[in-house]
């Protein structure tokens, strides 16, 4: 198939691209690599591989030209709030007019359009765990709704481009995901807590810690993302996340003790509107797709402290 991945140099879009690129498909990549790892290195992940993958510098909030695909993987956003919270504007038009161009993109050439979600939708739940039934509890003008609003807006995109356009277009709710080549400076959790007990420094848990996430390995998300967009039919959202539930404090001192590492574990104030529970009802997606994560914390665990171990001795 041609495939087209939008945002595909970011953490979770280059592991896409891998698992795309060994199923034997052609992969375009279009990202602005303001997040996104730089073409040589985006190249050197993916092992150098050759024509049957190509990178383009664009902004989806642009227009596009006659490009023609198979499927589309809308991947274009920054996700960590770090990031997001860089330019909240820039980040809200990249989740509404990025995805209403690309959704034209796939009714002008019928392709499959794949969009990436987030449990953000869901908020700070009032619901637990979190079914795809359910329609959140989301601050619409708090320091997260650019992304939080921005994601919801484009899942109402993709639904009306299927009901009034005809467009075959299909929603994942990612929660919580981990795992090799994420950037140092990216501050999501789990990578965030490898790197500081590594380095010995304080581990830093905002509020009591007592909140909870649910952490999936990004092999098992990849897997249920490729089966996503290959399968003859789904018309629902979808919630791709591994249902082991862990506060976050009982996360810092399992990194710290699987490393050995004698960091301190420091508290900071909690961020407004940070969700104090999270955990995904898969059943939908073990229905539906035959998917269940099979990576244990423990074995994901190892595998990115091993990467983020070569990456801080360069």
């Amino acid at each position: 198939m041609r495939v087209l991945v939008a945002g595909g140099a970011g953490f979770i879009g280059l592991h896409l691209v891998k698992a795309l690129l060994d199923e034997g498909h052609q992969v375009s990549v279009i990202d602005n690599f303001l997040t996104g790892w730089p073409v040589e290195d985006a190249r050197r992940f993916l092992g150098n591989r050759g024509p049957e993958v190509e990178f383009h510098d664009m902004d989806i909030k642009g227009l596009f030209g006659q490009w023609d695909f198979d499927l589309i993987y809308n991947l274009a956003c920054p996700a960590s709030p770090i990031h997001y919270q860089k330019d909240r504007v820039d980040t809200l038009m990249t989740s509404v007019l990025g995805t209403y161009n690309l959704l034209m993109l796939a009714h002008a050439t019928g392709a499959r359009f794949v969009q990436a979600s987030t449990s953000e939708i869901y908020g700070d739940p009032e619901v637990h765990p979190q079914a795809e039934t359910y329609v959140g509890h989301v601050n619409p003008i708090g320091p997260r709704a650019c992304y939080d609003e921005g994601k919801r807006a484009a899942e109402t995109l993709c639904f009306d481009f299927r009901r009034d356009r005809g467009v075959d277009a299909r929603v994942v709710r990612i929660f919580n995901t981990y795992g090799p080549w994420m950037h140092e400076e990216d501050g999501r959790l789990v990578n965030t807590f490898v790197q500081q007990a590594l380095k010995e420094e304080p581990i830093t848990v905002f509020g009591t810690g007592q909140q909870t996430r649910s952490l999936c390995y990004v092999d098992d998300l990849v897997r249920g993302l490729v089966m996503v967009g290959m399968i003859d039919h789904l018309d629902v959202p979808v919630n791709l996340g591994n249902p082991a539930e862990y506060t976050v404090l009982s996360i810092a001192e399992r990194v710290r003790d699987f490393l050995g590492s004698k960091s301190p574990i420091v508290f900071k104030p909690l961020p407004a509107d940070d969700p104090k529970q999270r955990r995904p009802d898969i059943s939908r997606a073990q229905k539906m797709l035959n998917w269940t994560p099979t990576i244990p914390f423990d074995v994901g665990l190892e595998l990115t402290v091993c990467y983020f171990k070569e990456v801080l001795d360069k």
